[in-house]
């Protein structure tokens, strides 16, 4: 099972070392709730792990002609869609930034994302 959120993980390691058997064992004794559930909810709430959306037709759309031009800059609105795509996506809040690495950075990202989209689609029609 894929861990929703760092409660999962904390579990998942408790389990693998023995830990959260010993703990259950002490506190069945005692006659006691140990708390681990309530604690893993509250951890995976505060600490979700965020599974993107994925891209609509006319993101995919957008990104492919952006990507199939291979340009060194950036104009602002191509940036704004950009940042909408990712935004969307990533379910983030990033602003439009004049820092050229946090640009480059938001490119990059977006690339990866298109390049997995071309990757499983080339995937299913072989």
């Amino acid at each position: 099972m894929k861990s929703k959120g760092l409660g999962d993980s904390i579990e998942k390691v408790t389990k693998a070392t023995g830990i959260k058997k010993a703990t259950d064992w002490i506190f069945d004794k005692l006659g006691k709730d140990c708390g681990c559930d309530a604690r893993k909810e509250k951890l995976n709430k505060m600490f979700p792990y965020k599974d993107p959306e994925c891209l609509t037709e006319e993101e995919y759309m957008y990104l492919k002609g952006f990507f199939s031009i291979n340009k060194n800059v950036v104009n602002s609105p191509e940036q704004k869609e950009l940042l909408k795509i990712h935004n969307r996506v990533f379910k983030t809040n990033r602003k439009t930034s004049s820092c050229g690495s946090c640009v480059k950075g938001l490119v990059d990202t977006m690339k990866r994302l298109y390049n997995e989209y071309e990757y499983e689609r080339e995937s299913k029609s072989n």
